[in-house]
C-alpha cells in the first residue's frame, strides 16, 4: 500500500472536491461539495447519536437509488442543511440527475448531506450557510489537489472546547492498483491526540514518513492544555466528524454501505471519544466502478479469491486507515481563529 500521488480523495479519479466559506465579522463556516463522476453508487453509515443528515434513507440498500450526484458536507447544523439545495440547483443546470421524464432538462439530483454543529464557535449564530453556499461549493469542485485545513466545511469546525478542526484528505493505492481516498471534516467533542503524550493516535497508519514533520509537544505544554481543558468554559457538546471516502473499485449499493462502516472504523482509530450521544458522526461511501476487484496477487502469479469478501478485505481495511490519515492531516492542516488555537500553534 502507497499513497497515491496527491494523497488526498481526488487521487480517484473523476472525483472532485470545492470549497466556499466566509471569514469576516460575525462569519466562521462553510460547506464542501464532493462531486464523483456520473454513474457512481453510494452508501452511508451513521453512528453518531444527534446527527443532522439529508437523503441518507436513500441510500439504504432496500431502497431504489443507488446512484449519487454529489456529496454536501456543511456547518450550520440543521439550519446548514439548506446547502444541498444549491448543490441540487447547480447539478440541475448540469443536466444530471435521476431521470424523471424524457426530457433531459427534467432531473432530480441525489445529493445526500450531513451537517457539522459550528452555530456561535467564532462567528454569529445567526450566520450560517445556504443554498448558495452549497452553489459556490459545486460550481467550485474541480478534481485537483484538494485544499486542506480550516476551509469550506471545516471552517468554523472545532475539536473539543480549545482546538481548532478542519478539512484533511488522504489516499492508498493497493498492489491490485484499486485506488482508496477519504475527505475528513473533523469537528468532534474527543480529541485526536493523547493528551499525556502529544501522540497523534492516526499517525501511525501514515505511510512512508507521511508524518515526519509534526509536532512533537512538549510536557510543559501538555501539561498547560490539560489544566486549560479542565476549568474550560465549555460550550454545549455539539460536535460531529464527517466523512466520504471514495474508491474506484465497482461495488454494489450494500457493499458501499459496507464501505461506509469501515470508515467509521478509521474514525475510532484516530479519535477519542467518539459516537457519543451528541455527536452528528456520518461517513458516506462512494464506489466509481472504474476498476474491477481483481483476485489476489503473489510472487507474481494470480491465485483466484473464493469469495466476493475475500475480494473486498483490502479496500474495507484501506479505508480504515485512510480516514485515520485524513484525520491526522486535518488535525496538521487547521488554522487558528479567535480563541481557537490550532494544534501547530498550541504545541508547536
Amino acid at each position: 500500500m502507497q499513497a497515491g500521488s496527491r494523497n488526498d480523495i481526488t487521487d480517484v479519479s473523476g472525483v472532485s472536491v470545492g470549497h466556499h466559506h466566509r471569514r469576516a465579522r460575525g462569519w466562521l463556516t462553510g460547506t464542501t461539495v464532493v462531486v464523483p463522476p456520473e454513474g457512481t453508487v453510494g452508501g452511508v453509515d451513521v453512528r453518531g447519536g444527534g446527527p443532522g443528515t439529508r437523503e441518507t434513507d436513500l441510500l439504504d440498500p432496500l431502497n431504489m437509488v443507488d446512484r449519487v450526484d454529489a456529496v454536501c458536507l456543511t456547518g450550520g447544523s440543521a439550519y446548514g442543511l439548506a446547502a444541498a439545495d444549491g448543490v441540487m440547483a447547480w447539478l440541475e443546470g448540469q443536466r444530471r440527475g435521476f431521470a424523471v421524464g424524457v426530457e433531459p432538462e427534467r432531473v432530480v439530483p441525489i445529493v445526500p448531506a450531513a451537517v457539522l454543529f459550528d452555530l456561535g464557535a467564532g462567528g454569529s449564530f445567526t450566520n450560517r450557510p445556504d443554498a448558495s453556499f452549497g452553489h459556490r461549493a459545486a460550481a467550485n469542485a474541480r478534481p485537483r489537489p484538494v485544499v486542506q485545513g480550516s476551509v469550506g466545511a471545516g471552517t468554523g469546525a472545532h475539536m473539543g472546547p480549545l482546538l481548532k478542526g478542519g478539512v484533511g484528505s488522504a489516499s492508498s493505492v493497493l498492489d491490485s492498483g484499486v485506488t482508496v481516498g477519504a475527505l475528513v471534516v473533523l469537528n468532534p467533542s474527543g480529541l485526536t491526540f493523547d493528551p499525556d503524550t502529544g501522540e497523534l493516535w492516526g499517525r501511525r497508519y501514515g505511510v512512508h514518513n507521511e508524518f515526519t514533520g509534526a509536532p512533537r509537544p512538549s510536557r510543559s505544554r501538555l501539561a498547560t492544555f490539560r489544566d486549560e481543558m479542565e476549568h474550560a468554559l465549555r460550550p454545549p457538546e455539539l460536535n460531529t466528524t464527517l466523512v466520504v471516502v471514495a474508491t474506484d473499485a465497482r461495488l454494489d449499493k450494500a457493499e458501499c454501505t459496507r464501505l461506509a462502516g469501515s470508515a467509521h472504523d478509521g474514525m475510532a482509530r484516530a479519535i477519542s471519544p467518539i459516537h457519543l450521544y451528541h455527536d452528528g458522526d456520518v461517513a458516506f461511501a462512494l464506489a466509481t466502478g472504474a476498476s474491477e476487484l481483481p483476485d489476489e496477487r503473489r510472487d507474481g502469479v494470480f491465485r483466484p479469491r473464493s469469495t466476493r469478501p475475500a475480494q473486498l478485505g483490502p479496500v474495507l481495511a484501506a479505508a480504515a486507515d485512510v480516514v485515520a490519515r485524513a484525520i491526522v492531516h486535518a488535525t496538521l492542516a487547521a488554522t487558528s481563529a479567535g480563541q481557537l488555537l490550532s494544534f501547530r500553534d498550541r504545541f508547536g
